[in-house]
């Protein structure tokens, strides 16, 4: 999910109540804290996977988590900020194809359409992200918008 744009800072809307002990976000069966929530807080690391990192980049658009997603952006293309749509809630994931990405790989690529409300109507981001290491972890890198 990319966002390259800056705009003036204006206080983000409240985040979804996502607690340690709620469902994962990214759709896993598994509680945040153990899913993502892990990777947010820097409990559980770095993501060992590009498909993992994608998982739990999605979550952090889901809980607004700014930190975490400068964090695991690439140097080349991190924006100076994170703009979140006050309007927009998500409200799915689903991963529809992986190359590479693994701990063997140096890039990978992950497929996913997310659904999204805003104002009422229904949406999907549907997005090839690119991957890469860097400094040993992964990180996003870029991605198409696909149809």
């Amino acid at each position: 999910m990319s966002r390259r744009k800056t705009r003036p800072r204006t206080a983000p809307a409240a985040a979804p109540a996502v607690t340690a002990a709620s469902p994962c976000p990214c759709g896993l069966d598994a509680a945040y804290g153990a899913c993502c929530g892990r990777f947010h807080s820097g409990t559980g690391g770095t993501a060992p996977t590009a498909a993992l990192l994608m998982r739990s980049r999605y979550c952090a658009f889901v809980v607004r988590d700014e930190p975490y997603l400068l964090r695991t952006w690439a140097p080349e293309t991190r924006p100076d900020d994170v703009d979140f749509d006050r309007a927009l809630r998500w409200a799915g994931l689903e991963i529809e194809a992986t190359t590479e990405g693994t701990a063997f790989h140096q890039h990978g690529t992950v497929t996913f359409t997310a659904r999204y409300a805003q104002g009422g109507e229904q949406g999907a981001l549907h997005e090839r992200s690119r991957f890469a290491r860097h400094e040993g972890a992964w990180v996003y890198v870029d991605g198409d918008f696909l149809e």
